[in-house]
């Protein structure tokens, strides 16, 4: 299961009611910082979510309107706030544009208040754990090393609790053993194997975060069977030329991608103050019936087929 809090749903400048690009993903005790727009310190607070666990920051790409709030950040962690250590994640012309940020305009020579880690990547993956996995893949915008994420459970076994009670396995550290694939040997002499607990392998739950993108085609064979999909949507199909232009997505763009896909959920942000929320949601469900748009501090659980 993952979870994922949009602080900031706004496409290229903020408005009234959303602030830039920004989303923090959950999984037990990891917390993942997307992109960090103008403001994103301020609705940190706001959510109530706090910054001590926010030592991992995703980029997907170096336009101002996804990076500004870096500088706000530092500028908060040397005065306020304390953590030890911040990796920030992201292509190279996207780092290249932090590191001037955050050294030549924050720090200026200063020691930065934590380890600092800059992590140039590209498309595979950069975090892993016994459970999960972060994976970067490319996408098409305007310049160089654009990423998208997804967050993937790995496929395990689930535990059958009814079988083990059926063959006299007691509650605790037996169970598990068995879960982590070890035999056991009850106290009446029975010989108990992971076999005879686990049920099929089944995947894990799969989540896909999209910053800006012109094209869809080639973040197909990422998206396929994803329990859901985040993903752009600045413009309406009625401005497709200029979406072209620019190199952004419409909203029918969007859901045809998740159609084709067999995504589960589709949620849209990075939304034009041009548009309505109504119409963009309209257009959505035109296509994937179930299509929602963020907004700022809407928190969202992602689950496997649901």
């Amino acid at each position: 299961m993952f979870e994922i809090l949009f602080l900031g749903t706004s496409a290229s400048a903020p408005s009234a009611k959303r602030g830039l690009s920004a989303q923090i993903v959950k999984h037990d005790e990891y917390r993942f910082l997307i992109d960090c727009g103008e403001g994103t310190q301020r609705q940190i607070l706001q959510s109530g979510i706090g910054f001590k666990q926010l030592t991992r920051i995703l980029l997907t790409h170096g336009h101002l309107d996804h990076i500004l709030g870096l500088g706000g950040l530092m500028s908060t962690f040397m005065r306020w706030e304390a953590i030890e250590e911040l990796e920030i994640f992201g292509g190279k012309s996207a780092l290249e544009r932090v590191r001037i940020l955050i050294n030549e305009v924050v720090l200026r020579g200063a020691n930065p208040p934590m380890r600092l880690h800059f992590r140039e990547i590209g498309p595979g993956v950069l975090f892993e754990t016994a459970d999960f996995t972060v994976t970067a893949f490319p996408v098409t915008h305007r310049g160089p090393d654009c990423l998208g994420y997804l967050f993937e459970e790995k496929a395990r076994r689930p535990f059958l609790p009814e079988k083990a009670t059926e063959l006299g396995v007691p509650f605790g550290p037996e169970r598990r053993l068995l879960v982590e694939g070890q035999s056991i040997t009850l106290e009446n002499g029975n010989l108990v194997s992971p076999e005879d607990v686990l049920g099929p392998l089944q995947r894990g739950t799969k989540l896909m975060v999209v910053g800006d993108t012109g094209r869809t085609e080639d973040l197909l064979p990422y998206a396929q069977g994803a329990d859901a999909l985040v993903i752009e949507s600045t413009y309406l199909d009625e401005e497709a030329d200029m979406a072209r232009q620019f190199s952004h997505m419409t909203a029918r763009g969007a859901a045809e991608l998740a159609i084709k896909a067999g995504v589960k959920q589709l949620i849209l942000t990075h939304i034009s103050r041009r548009y309505r929320e109504k119409d963009v949601v309209a257009e959505a469900q035109s296509v994937f019936p179930g299509a929602v748009v963020a907004r700022d501090f809407d928190s969202f659980t992602v689950r496997r087929d649901g």
